[in-house]
């Protein structure tokens, strides 16, 4: 919206004295400083919201008033007291950030309306599941059933309708290797390998609902902490800001031999925009937390984050970048596998880790939640690292 103003702007004023004083704004036409300008606007709207939203949010008495049942059974009763009446539901600060700020600053193109739309279901059906809870007073919520399926609609429909958008370009390679990439969901990039390699329709279609299903709910496991799901988040944005940024520069996604997906460069103001609304969300939710994201927050950044791996050829990329969410969902995955099949081998079901997700195994062994929350950030880094390694090492 701001892009298409200040252009204006300078068609109506070109040829006049206003044309020489209105020139900086040429710089709105640079996606770097549109993404500086998303980060900024994000992070400070957060900081002026967030007071507000909080005590918004104690009025209505949206907070947990309830003991999760996973927690209380794993004997982590008395840290979780501490946490009862936290106003729940801060997600709705960082969405509404988020979509402000991406609309104000980023060129509305089908890749950005497309992922802003997807944010928004995700956040509706977690606000449903957070006032389900709220309203039980027993943290049942949504049945996990019910939260799938609508998961995997939305998903199903994304990978269908970019599965139809056209998107066709070609790759050319030193070794004269030329590859045709004909859409967004059909072509995938391995890591550290040098070729895209084509997967076909179906296969497309099911990694791409995969992926958004999985980082979503990912996404939402690891949101047990103060601090830890929204850290990470952060973090696994700066690294597709980074690979957004390339997709969508025709010269550097030649040189690194990453396909080029036009208009993929409004991306990186999307994730500007998830940082700077994540960065004023940690503010306030840091330890000890003044709110929570709650499933409001954590089901639409993760569909978020698929979806824009998905849309870049790069969903393997996110599981290396995403490894601490993939800890965390790979871990819930194995207790719950195997305790099921132990109490049917053996009448009792016993457990692989003391508590999951596994920030809990960490804190039942002794370690305090603050001490958590910073080793899995420096985890989360060196997957990071790890993750932009490979537009090289190929």
């Amino acid at each position: 919206m701001f892009y298409l103003l200040t252009q204006k702007l300078l068609d109506w004023t070109a040829g006049t004295p206003w044309a020489e004083r209105l020139s900086f704004l040429r710089l709105f036409r640079y996606i770097t400083f549109r993404s500086a300008g998303a980060a900024i606007t994000a992070l400070l709207l957060s900081w002026l919201l967030g007071p507000r939203v909080i005590a918004w949010l104690k009025r209505l008495k949206f907070g947990q008033d309830y003991v999760d049942k996973a927690e209380e059974g794993g004997g982590l009763g008395a840290r979780i007291l501490s946490k009862k009446g936290t106003p729940t539901m801060g997600g709705i600060l960082i969405i509404v950030v988020l979509n402000f700020t991406t609309l104000f600053w980023a060129v509305w193109n089908p890749l950005i309306e497309l992922t802003l739309l997807a944010v928004l279901v995700l956040t509706g059906l977690g606000f449903y599941d957070d006032y389900a809870k709220i309203t039980q007073q027993s943290g049942g919520g949504t049945k996990p059933q019910v939260k799938l399926w609508v998961q995997i609609i939305v998903a199903v429909f994304v990978a269908f309708y970019l599965w139809n958008l056209p998107m066709k370009s070609e790759l050319r390679f030193a070794d004269s290797k030329t590859v045709t990439v004909s859409n967004l969901i059909s072509t995938l990039m391995v890591p550290f390998y040098k070729y895209p390699v084509s997967i076909g329709a179906i296969l497309g279609i099911i990694l791409t609902s995969l992926t958004i299903v999985g980082s979503s709910n990912a996404v939402n496991l690891t949101d047990g902490l103060d601090g830890l799901a929204i850290g990470c988040t952060l973090i696994v944005s700066g690294v597709f800001l980074v690979l957004t940024y390339v997709a969508g520069n025709f010269r550097i996604s030649e040189y690194l031999g990453i396909p080029f997906v036009p208009g993929a460069g409004e991306l990186t103001v999307f994730c500007s925009a998830v940082m700077g609304a994540g960065l004023g969300f940690l503010w306030f939710n840091c330890h000890p937390a003044q709110v929570f994201m709650g499933d409001t927050g954590s089901l639409a950044l993760g569909g978020a984050l698929g979806l824009v791996a998905v849309l870049i050829h790069q969903p393997l990329t996110l599981v290396i970048a995403g490894g601490v969410f993939v800890m965390e969902a790979v871990s819930v995955i194995l207790q719950r596998g195997w305790f099921r099949y132990t109490k049917k081998k053996y009448g009792a079901g016993r457990r692989i880790f003391l508590m999951a997700p596994i920030h809990h195994h960490f804190e039942k062994k002794g370690w305090y939640e603050s001490q958590v929350v910073m080793r899995f950030y420096i985890l989360c880094i060196l997957f990071a690292v790890v993750a932009l390694s490979t537009l090289k090492i190929r």
